[in-house]
């Protein structure tokens, strides 16, 4: 029997349900909860979103989350097409990116005219608000590892292997950080391709699963999704930066009420803009995330892809393992910092030991909570339940990718410095995700 196995076996109990009667093994870790009935199977508060336009997004991606699902339930196809929605968004995003030139020309006008006057004060204004607004992609956080293809050839080779298979290219860069998730984006002028791996997330995987996660952030490249095209996504920027401008003064004097009150207007507005984009950009986002599950599926099996899925259905088990160890570091003080930065591998050895542990029916229950919250990784993403189950929709795809135990010791032995540097970084600085 192995460690996970002996860990679960020793906190596992029974008891009856007090409501049907029938028998619950529970777990003290987890909740009890009632297979037969779903009693107790959500006692927690759902979380709600503190933003009116990510309460709305998650909303609105439920909805076409269930709507695509039945789509494809019945024979319907998911592939990736440009319809009258992606085309009015582009516009839209056009017409955002020509406020922003309006202003540029509006503000070098101005100085032009004013020059060496006071009044070139309102065109240096316009111009600091067009530089804030201009279309740029994402920043690259300055505290994520960047691996090289010198430094880790046997994971580039791998990700490109996976990259032909869903029909892309590889990436310019792998990065890594202390997240549990993994993400793709483009930047730069020369649109550099950037895979950045979480290191809680790519541990507590399996080999095909680990290969499951590629594919599916690598599909991205090839799916489609108009949200992730460079125009319609500094758009969004550019919007969420207005939208930040016009964000009413906290605790106002009379004067900033008046200002608060200017607000309103151009505040909906902006609003409007961004729900109307939302509306037209999330049912190809939606299709998107579906499209890269099942080229997931297509290059590790369709078996490490729901493998994948249930993974995620338990990640905040991984953020509560990783807070523990941080706690745990701290409450012992400098000896304890030293120590677990002496062995930093311990932490991510105890993290698959708790992972494995996990009862089938934690997993189960996690399921059941998703369907009735509609749980997802983000407010973009559809409900992770409905993408397990589209899927285990038709038939199950063999494995285009796979990788054998001495390729995965040349993976581990390319990630050990990033494996140490990140164990270090939870322990000095806490872990947020």
């Amino acid at each position: 029997m192995g460690e996970g196995a002996a860990v679960r076996t020793a906190e596992e109990r029974s008891q009856s349900c007090p409501e049907c009667g029938a028998e619950i093994r529970a777990d003290s870790r987890y909740v009890a909860w009632c297979a037969a009935c779903d009693w107790n199977v959500d006692p927690e508060t759902p979380h709600q979103e503190r933003n009116r336009l990510d309460r709305a997004r998650r909303a609105l991606s439920r909805r076409h989350g269930e709507k695509l699902l039945a789509e494809v339930t019945a024979g319907g196809s998911l592939r990736a097409r440009r319809d009258a929605s992606s085309l009015l968004a582009f516009a839209i995003t056009l017409a955002v990116h020509g406020v922003t030139v309006a202003l540029a020309f509006g503000g070098v006008w101005w100085l032009v005219r004013e020059w060496g006057s006071v009044g070139m004060v309102p065109g240096l204004l316009l111009l600091a608000v067009a530089w804030s607004l201009r279309p740029r992609a994402a920043r690259l956080p300055k505290a994520d590892l960047a691996l090289h293809r010198g430094d880790a050839p046997e994971l580039y080779a791998l990700v490109d292997e996976v990259a032909r298979v869903v029909c892309t290219r590889g990436v310019d860069e792998v990065r890594v950080d202390a997240d549990v998730n993994a993400s793709v984006m483009v930047h730069g002028v020369r649109g550099r391709r950037v895979l950045t791996l979480g290191l809680p997330l790519w541990e507590i995987l399996t080999a095909q699963q680990r290969i499951a996660l590629l594919g599916h952030e690598l599909a991205h490249y090839s799916n489609g999704d108009t949200r992730q095209g460079l125009v319609v996504s500094t758009a969004y920027r550019s919007l969420t930066t207005w939208h930040y401008y016009f964000t009413p003064i906290a605790e106002p004097s009379v004067t900033e009420m008046l200002i608060n009150l200017l607000y309103i207007v151009p505040r909906l507005l902006l609003q409007g803009v961004l729900s109307l984009l939302d509306h037209l950009t999330l049912r190809a986002t939606q299709r998107a995330e579906y499209l890269a599950d099942r080229e997931a599926a297509r290059a590790a099996s369709t078996e490490a892809a729901v493998g994948l899925m249930d993974r995620l259905l338990v990640a905040e088990s991984a953020a509560v393992a990783l807070r523990r160890e941080a706690s745990q570091a701290a409450l012992a003080g400098p000896r304890g910092t030293r120590a677990v930065e002496a062995e930093p591998e311990e932490i991510w050895e105890r993290l698959r030991t708790h992972m494995a542990s996990i009862p089938d029916y934690e997993y189960e229950r996690q399921r059941r909570v998703g369907v009735r919250r509609g749980h997802s990784v983000d407010a973009t993403h559809p409900p992770t339940h409905l993408r397990r189950t589209c899927l285990l929709v038709g038939p199950s795809a063999p494995a285009a990718v796979v990788t054998d135990d001495e390729r995965q010791r040349r993976i581990a032995a390319e990630l050990a410095g990033a494996r140490v540097a990140v164990a270090r970084r939870i322990v000095r600085d806490g872990f947020d995700g």
